[in-house]
């Protein structure tokens, strides 16, 4: 799932003509019939399963029509459609462009429709921290989020088995997480005990504001969506120092360090603990690892926290039928998920009701640490965003590459940690 892509590498194909999705000024309804154009970033086989699903939706004045883009190439179109104002009414999209799009009036605002819905298709339904992360400054919804990535280290138990070493289980700490990378370093062809990219790339700041948050100290900002400032305070500090010398002893792979094939060499024995989240699940799952491996919550320092993400469908304001596009939106999340995640478990839904499936066929595969480690993570105490959602995020990447990283491999020192954070400070006062 990666940044913000929270299934496989969704995509959807074939160029959108202007009758299915040039739409209109007019966002209410219509008496005559309507079609409801839908757009995923799915794979093909996802594609077909969702189109499938998608067969169940009855009703004789709505046509439901899903579309194709081609795969790899889902950011583009997007782009391209948004320019060319013909987007679909119904779209998958990421936290950062819902909360963009939203904040320049591009989107049908759901916060309404949400909070008072029909039955049980309500915002109390949903994860809290999707709901919530999903408004903007001013409460608007510019769309409902659909699945939630969670994210934990994926271990290899016959490398800890072999070590002689407990595999993690919730509630370890950051210092056992160290002390076993350390022990697991150097053997059977592994070269680091643990590979963390969100340590140590663009993420990484906020995957230390977990053990800050933990340890009782303040996160790395206050909001990623509207931040007013970001601060590094003691507890901050002190895991990073420990980090910083995890990676100077060689238990953990320093910055730089190419962890493009990181699941190739995970499943092949290679790597003996990495970060990652809940969808690799469904690729061990077809794939079959060559090693017994298992998935762990993030280490704490006290109270239980963790990273949160979700992905979702939005809606452009010119939809030709807010009231049926509203009907196939509540579809998707309330049915299409139970016929598709039992085949290609990617991702719990954000919208609780329909997790079961999407558990039980997990529980099926005999993959009863995701379930474990999903479930716990859905219900930590305490959460922190993957990333700023801003406009601007993408200079924060610069300012870690340039800033942050070095103090993590040593090359600045623990003191110029202020400075990072002043700069990443600036950003938000200028983008405010």
């Amino acid at each position: 799932m990666k940044r913000t892509i929270g299934i496989t590498a969704l995509a959807c194909a074939g160029l959108l003509t202007a009758t299915a999705c040039s739409g209109s000024d007019s966002g209410g309804s219509s008496d005559g019939p309507v079609t409801v154009t839908v757009m995923t970033w799915e794979s093909a086989d996802t594609n077909v399963a969702i189109k499938k699903a998608l067969e169940g939706f009855k009703d004789d004045k709505i046509t439901v029509n899903l579309l194709d883009t081609p795969s790899g190439q889902y950011g583009d179109k997007l782009a391209s459609l948004t320019q060319a104002k013909k987007l679909p009414d119904l779209f998958w999209c990421g936290n950062d462009t819902e909360q963009q799009y939203t904040s320049q009036g591009l989107l049908v605002d759901w916060a309404d429709k949400i909070k008072s819905g029909d039955g049980d298709f309500k915002a109390d339904k949903f994860v809290p921290s999707a709901i919530e992360n999903w408004k903007t400054a001013d409460g608007q919804m510019g769309g409902l989020p659909s699945l939630m990535n969670t994210y934990g280290v994926w271990y290899n138990a016959d490398a800890f088995a072999a070590a002689g070493l407990q595999v993690p289980k919730a509630g370890w700490t950051w210092d056992e997480m160290y002390a076993d990378a350390a022990k697991l370093a150097g053997k059977n062809g592994a070269k680091y005990g643990l590979v963390a990219d969100q340590l140590t790339s663009a993420d990484g700041p906020f995957t230390m504001s977990m053990y800050s948050v933990s340890a009782g100290g303040a996160p790395f900002t206050d909001n990623v969506n509207h931040p007013t400032k970001a601060e590094a305070d003691d507890k901050y500090k002190e895991g990073v120092e420990k980090l910083t010398a995890a990676i100077k002893n060689g238990s953990v792979a320093p910055p730089g360090y190419d962890a493009s094939n990181v699941q190739a060499l995970f499943a092949a024995g290679k790597v003996p603990m990495t970060f990652g989240g809940q969808w690799l699940a469904a690729g061990f799952q077809t794939d079959k690892p060559k090693v017994k491996y298992g998935f762990a919550p993030f280490p704490q320092v006290q109270t239980p926290t963790t990273l949160y993400d979700s992905v979702g469908i939005c809606t452009p304001q010119y939809t030709k039928n807010q009231d049926a596009t509203f009907k196939v939106l509540e579809y998707i999340n309330t049915k299409v998920w139970d016929a598709v995640l039992p085949a290609s478990p990617v991702a719990p839904p954000a919208y609780t009701p329909a997790q079961a499936s999407y558990f039980d066929s997990l529980t099926k595969a005999q993959q009863p640490t995701v379930v474990d480690t999903v479930k716990a993570d859905l219900a930590a105490e305490k959460t922190v965003g993957v990333r700023f959602t801003t406009q601007w995020a993408s200079q924060v990447g610069d300012l870690t590459t340039a800033n942050y990283q070095p103090i993590l491999s040593g090359k600045k020192q623990i003191s110029d940690l202020p400075a990072y954070v002043d700069k990443i400070n600036g950003l938000i006062k200028q983008g405010s």
